[in-house]
């Protein structure tokens, strides 16, 4: 049975390459990416059934609408891969005081999947993008009282998504299944390349484990894990997102800044 399933960050790198993997398999596609010209050239190069979505998710009002948006056009939608994120921008507050790390890669995916459980089904998927690089979150940094370097603010953003993703799942015993994934480290990508200075490892590598979280069996049953690709199993995160105090803490801040934000 083909699926629907919105991939966020799908214009280049391991979202564009996932995406082409599943649109060979014939389900429907909803790319996401913040230029227009971008989704366009992606739409052709992935082809299949492809629906184009431009939103820039460092902006709330935009995440917001983009729900809006996807609701208005479908009345299911199967899986969501919370693949877009961000290391060295140009940027790195966002106009209402966010580091925009945080922004991209803890709050709007949060936001957005709240927004779209109504038309995710019980048997549905939310496959959130971790990464190996997880550090305890310094919650001046993430309310933006304080400012911290590239790295350090990708760690915690990713830390904070995996925290929230082991909670959601709390809250949805039933379905759908929400996990975090490691997709692989140092990938061919040009956050990589960018953030690194290195040419990467295959892409196909992170691909191959996302089109598994969303569609595969293994995965079926796996909510609220952690799935490191670099092992290439289940694992534990970070021990800071096992410590019920801090977890506590970080969700308190991401709801108390999305309130703020809405």
């Amino acid at each position: 049975m083909t699926k629907t399933i919105l991939i966020t960050g799908s214009t280049d790198g391991i979202g564009k390459l996932t995406a082409k993997t599943l649109a060979a398999q014939g389900h429907t596609i909803l790319l996401h990416g913040r230029s227009a010209d971008k989704l366009q050239a992606a739409a052709k190069e992935v082809g299949g059934k492809t629906q184009s979505y431009t939103a820039d998710l460092s902006r709330m009002a935009d995440v917001k609408a983009l729900a809006v948006n996807i609701r208005a056009d479908h009345g299911q939608l199967d899986v969501v891969i919370n693949n877009a994120g961000v290391l060295k921008i140009k940027d790195k507050m966002t106009a209402d005081g966010f580091d925009a790390r945080f922004m991209v890669n803890t709050f709007a995916p949060y936001v957005l999947t709240r927004d779209l459980l109504p038309i995710i089904p019980k048997d549905g998927r939310i496959v959130n993008l971790s990464s190996a690089a997880q550090a305890p979150v310094n919650l001046d940094a993430m309310h933006g009282r304080s400012q911290l370097d590239d790295m350090g603010a990708y760690a915690q953003s990713k830390l904070a998504i995996t925290i929230w993703s082991r909670e959601m799942a709390k809250e949805l015993p039933d379905g759908p299944v929400v996990v975090a994934v490691n997709p692989g480290s140092l990938l061919a990508s040009k956050m990589v390349k960018e953030g690194f200075g290195v040419a990467g490892n295959d892409l196909q590598i992170g691909a191959d484990i996302l089109v598994e979280a969303a569609l595969g069996a293994s995965f079926a049953n796996a909510t609220g894990t952690y799935y490191d690709n670099d092992s290439q199993q289940f694992a534990q995160p970070n021990a800071a997102a096992l410590d019920a105090d801090h977890s506590a803490s970080i969700m308190q801040g991401i709801k108390d800044i999305v309130a703020k934000l809405a």
